[in-house]
């Protein structure tokens, strides 16, 4: 049966119940889920500010499917969206590898700091 959620409270009643049908006690289902004890208690307890993509990660290993209803407008308009956003992460982890091999000195040591690894100009303050 679909369920309806709303909000991180019904979320986490959801998974409690779960949880508890299963017959697992918090601590070895959050072991098992590969997060704490903590956001397991906090998620289960509605928190409204814990992590999405922890909640995303627990439920895709629980092998819970969540789903969004877009109108059939929006799909087409979230499929071309998604389709930019992916293009351009990966242009971005491509470039990262290309600005150390190919970029400029003053290029590279610039990355290094946004990175806070050490660099040539760091070790010339020094």
């Amino acid at each position: 049966m679909l369920v309806p959620i709303s909000s991180v409270q019904e979320a986490g009643v959801a998974i409690r119940t779960m949880r508890k049908r299963a017959g697992i006690r918090i601590d070895d289902f959050a072991l098992i889920a590969g997060v704490s004890k903590q956001f397991m208690t906090d998620l289960e307890n509605g928190k409204p500010t814990v992590q999405m993509g922890k909640v995303l990660g627990l439920l895709k290993r629980m092998a819970i499917g969540v789903s969004l209803d877009l109108s059939d407008d929006a799909v087409d308009r979230y499929r071309a969206e998604l389709d930019k956003s992916t293009r351009r992460r990966t242009l971005e982890e491509a470039s990262e590898g290309q600005v150390t091999a190919r970029g400029s000195k003053k290029t590279t040591a610039r990355v290094k700091r946004l990175r806070n690894e050490p660099g040539p100009a760091d070790e010339k303050a020094r």
